[in-house]
């Protein structure tokens, strides 16, 4: 049936996007440097290994503790996702409490606790301080792992998997962190349906048992309390605490390819391409290129000011953003540069993102660049040293990352001493655009064909991923099937043909929201092709767009355009009230999958026009439109089929544009009423 929400969204976006542009091309003037005094935390080590630092902070009545365990990471193979359990069922109770009274208790307190697989955290008001730490020891020492919690865990688990099944950037996240570190290593493996059935009650308490122990463990206690009151409940609830044998694998080694490839994930529903350009690295924060790698990552990709943003976004409009970032780690890490673009610049995305990475490995960066970069990191760390929680987190990384004591004392003298040579020799380093994985999760019937035009050999991989082969384009029409066969199924499916001649009018009104703000659309359409479209937001017209068969106008913010050019002859070639009639004109070009349905799709104009093989219905419309950096397929999806009058409408439409989406639910549907010529003036 007739929508034109296409040019009304697109006008919304537009707006929106126009509205938030800010001038970034001043740079503030730089103020005096920062005196920075960096407190620190009072220590004490139990007799079981436990370390303990408490910050005192009077200035509020409040108390965090947050218990760190800091074991070198596991991976778990065919129970991936054990650990999970682990943390889930910590905290429901234990051999002293039921988890009712336990629940109640923790409530009554105005507290917080939760857990872990290795780790737990509980705040409170300073007064009930003492009460609370008592009750995660008790949670954290004497759990009890029933079996109904862990039934309960299980189905909570097996139905979040199910929920990402079909989220390409959950699938594009597990995938790339998989072909980056490796399967049997603890960064690359990933909870599946089939690794949580592997999983039994005794797994939980075994992974339990080995790693909740003390030897590597590290206590934080942030807020209003007195250190030797609080040293000495501490010695008390956690000095029996008993050691353990800490028997970890070696971790296998995590290697870059060769030469640059492309790792491509065929996701039929994917509306966009997730597009991740990564290799691995060796970089602790101990390194003296440390502080080089930050900045040249700062200026390559750390926020609005990095080149991958200006490009991307700004200059080419093929995303909402463009970022890159590098970890540091004692085990591995990696570097990253990555972007959610539209399907149909994926690979020019990728050319400009290359661009970009070899351009900072090979070119020196600005000063001014350089400025920017330390000012970011400058004035984050000044901010960051405010906090209560900065003093026990800084003192903690240095005890875990073997750091010097005076590390963050220099931090501001190390950031500043980067020149514009050791930014190139890091990137140079770190940022590997010839031994890369350009890993991409998208829709390959959009994408491939433009990919395989480039240099970069492409291999395939399924969501799980496991080595495949190229996806399938298209799937073959079955002889006799035309645009008219399409058309007429979906008119039975609907309600038949003859049921839908009786239709000479017809009035649509639907809701969404926008930014909080309710927003209404009404269409209103009359045979053979008339039509009225109107776009309200708090009782204020946003957009009208009328037709009356041979002429008709535009309205927004006050302003009138006739419609003329092509605008005026699309309209002219629409049918009404339902308009895939005309599509009977167009080109039946495949058959597409779509979210597990294949789907007819017809081609018309400047639109494609999805048909459920099985059922007959409309599935999505996706027509390409002009934006400001150049066109734009702007999908809309149908659901919720509903009957009205012997004739079934879609109550659902879902439409979205880049990360923005906007989903509009039909209140009212009124066939042959409500509709009058004046209507159309």
């Amino acid at each position: 049936m007739k929508t034109k929400i296409y040019s009304i969204i697109t006008f919304l976006f537009l707006s929106m996007s126009i509205s938030a542009q800010i001038d970034r091309t001043k740079m503030p003037e730089s103020g005096p440097a920062p005196k920075i005094n960096l407190g620190k935390p009072k220590k004490f080590t139990l007799k079981n290994g436990l370390q303990v630092l408490v910050v005192e902070n009077h200035k509020l009545p409040r108390v965090s503790v947050t218990l760190d365990i800091d074991n070198p990471p596991m991976a778990h193979g065919s129970k991936a996702g054990v650990e999970g359990f682990v943390g889930g069922m910590l905290g429901t109770g234990t051999t002293n409490m039921s988890k009712e009274n336990f629940d109640k208790k923790v409530d009554y307190l105005g507290a917080r606790i939760s857990f872990g697989s290795e780790s737990a955290f509980a705040s409170s008001l300073s007064k009930y301080f003492p009460e609370v730490l008592k009750l995660m020891a008790d949670a954290a020492f004497n759990p009890v792992f029933t079996q109904e919690e862990f039934d309960k865990q299980m189905k909570q688990s097996l139905d979040g998997i199910k929920s990402n099944d079909k989220s390409v950037t959950a699938i594009a996240g597990r995938v790339e962190r998989l072909l980056t570190y490796g399967k049997s290593h603890p960064y690359g493996e990933f909870t599946s349906e089939e690794t949580l059935k592997n999983i039994k009650l005794q797994d939980v308490k075994s992974l339990y048992s080995k790693v909740f122990k003390p030897n590597n463990a590290y206590l934080v206690v942030i807020g209003d309390v007195d250190f030797r009151s609080i040293k000495k409940q501490i010695t008390s609830l956690f000095g029996k605490w008993k050691k353990g044998e800490m028997a970890f694998k070696s971790l296998p080694e995590v290697k870059n390819v060769e030469t640059t490839e492309i790792n491509f994930i065929n996701m039929p529903n994917a509306v966009q391409s997730e597009v991740a350009i990564v290799n691995t690295v060796d970089l602790k924060m101990g390194d003296k290129d440390f502080y080089a790698a930050l900045l040249a990552n700062q200026i390559l990709g750390g926020g609005g000011t990095g080149r991958l943003y200006k490009n991307l976004r700004e200059d080419k409009g093929y995303t909402y953003g463009a970022y890159s970032r590098i970890g540091a780690s004692r085990y591995a890490s990696r570097f990253k540069a990555s972007a959610s673009v539209r399907n149909m610049v994926t690979d020019s995305a990728i050319v400009e993102t290359m661009k970009e990475i070899n351009k900072i490995r090979y070119q020196k960066a600005t000063q001014k660049e350089l400025d920017i970069a330390k000012a970011k990191y400058l004035g984050n760390f000044v901010k960051a040293v405010e906090r209560p929680s900065t003093v026990a987190n800084y003192a903690l990384n240095i005890l875990q990352n073997n750091l010097s004591k005076d590390y963050y004392k220099n931090y501001l003298t190390n950031i500043n001493a980067v020149t514009l040579d050791d930014v190139q020799k890091a990137a140079i380093k770190y940022f590997k655009a010839n031994k890369a994985r350009i890993v991409i999760t998208g829709k390959g019937i959009d994408v491939l064909k433009n990919l395989e035009k480039g240099d970069y050999k492409i291999n395939y991989f399924d969501k799980n991923g496991n080595p495949t082969t190229k996806p399938a384009m298209s799937l073959p029409i079955p002889s006799g099937v035309s645009t008219s066969t399409v058309i007429d199924n979906y008119y039975k499916a609907i309600g038949g043909k003859d049921k839908i001649a009786t239709v000479k009018t017809l009035k649509l009104s639907s809701d969404a929201t926008v930014q909080g703000m309710k927003l209404n659309l009404v269409q209103k359409t009359a045979a053979p092709n008339k039509s009225l479209t109107l776009v309200s937001m708090m009782g204020n017209t946003m957009q009208k767009i009328v037709f009356d068969g041979t002429k008709g106008y535009q309205e927004a913010r006050g302003q009138r355009k006739e419609l003329s050019g092509e605008s005026l002859d699309e309209v002219k070639n629409t049918s009404a009230p339902f308009s895939d009639e005309a599509y009977r004109n167009g080109k039946l070009d495949r058959i597409e999958p779509i979210d597990g349905k294949n789907a007819y799709v017809i081609k018309s104009g400047k639109s494609e026009i999805f048909y459920d093989m099985k059922t007959g219905f409309k599935l999505k419309e996706v027509k390409t439109v002009k934006g400001p950096q150049g066109e734009m397929k702007v999908p809309v999806l149908y659901s919720d089929y509903k009957e009205v009058n012997g004739i079934k409408f879609p109550h659902k439409m879902i439409q979205t544009m880049g990360p923005m989406k906007m989903e509009f639910i039909t209140k009212e549907v009124k066939i042959n009423e409500g509709v009058s010529d004046a209507d159309f003036k």
